[in-house]
């Protein structure tokens, strides 16, 4: 019988990205991404130890360390994240990692997949949309066009591998995900990067500020988020 492992890990926000240490070293922390990699080409986690390669699409630690203004070794993506089950504490700066089943209390958000990425089915404006789950993303983006209805939030600067760095209006959008409402700050993404939701049938990204001060459990081996 395979031993069970368990490992807590500093989490924390910088700069509206989420980050996790690992043996001393800054993480980004990305379930939005199908591959992780980084400086440092081996990688253990809860006892599994992970070959990764040394870029994504031609973007490297030290490009990835420049477009989201943090220092870090590299990216922790779905291929990664989706060996095991997450419990994100931000409220105490805490990710726990599980080769056994977690199991957290709260709403339950039912999980689909597109290449190892999270889809959750979001509530906006009374309609349902699926959208991917990133944790990647400092905010989230919304392609309906209602968007522009809401208020406006300013633009925001942001980046995507492989597309590189865009700029676009945000506006906060109130989204319920299994019953639980957030406002967040939406954005729209540009022509190609647009185009790739169409491809999974998806209207939207939801990112990373509905961690911000809560726990939330993730279990993508489960197909299930709990809120």
């Amino acid at each position: 019988m395979k031993e069970e492992i368990l490992n807590t890990l500093p989490l924390q926000f910088r700069d509206g990205h989420l980050f996790v240490v690992v043996d001393g070293d800054l993480w980004l922390l990305d379930t939005g991404a199908p591959t992780s990699f980084g400086a440092s080409h081996s990688l253990t986690i809860a006892g599994e130890q992970f070959n990764l390669g040394a870029s994504y699409f031609d973007l490297t630690s030290e490009a990835l360390s420049q477009f989201v203004g943090v220092p870090c070794v590299g990216l922790l993506g779905a291929d990664v994240l989706g060996r095991f089950d997450h419990l994100f504490d931000t409220t105490d700066g805490r990710l726990t990692v599980s080769t056994a089943e977690l199991q957290h209390t709260g709403q339950t958000v039912h999980l689909e997949e597109f290449m190892g990425i999270p889809i959750v089915t979001a509530s906006v404006g009374g309609r349902e949309y699926r959208m991917f789950f990133d944790t990647g993303a400092q905010i989230s983006y919304f392609q309906g066009d209602s968007l522009t209805e809401y208020p406006p939030a300013g633009s925001v600067t942001d980046f995507y591998p492989g597309a590189g760095q865009f700029q676009t209006d945000t506006y906060e959008v109130p989204i319920s995900l299994g019953g639980v409402t957030f406002t967040l700050r939406c954005g729209a993404l540009p022509g190609l990067l647009g185009m790739t939701l169409m491809i999974a049938n998806t209207d939207g990204i939801v990112g990373n500020s509905i961690l911000k001060n809560r726990r939330v459990g993730y279990f993508p081996r489960r197909h299930a988020m709990v809120l």
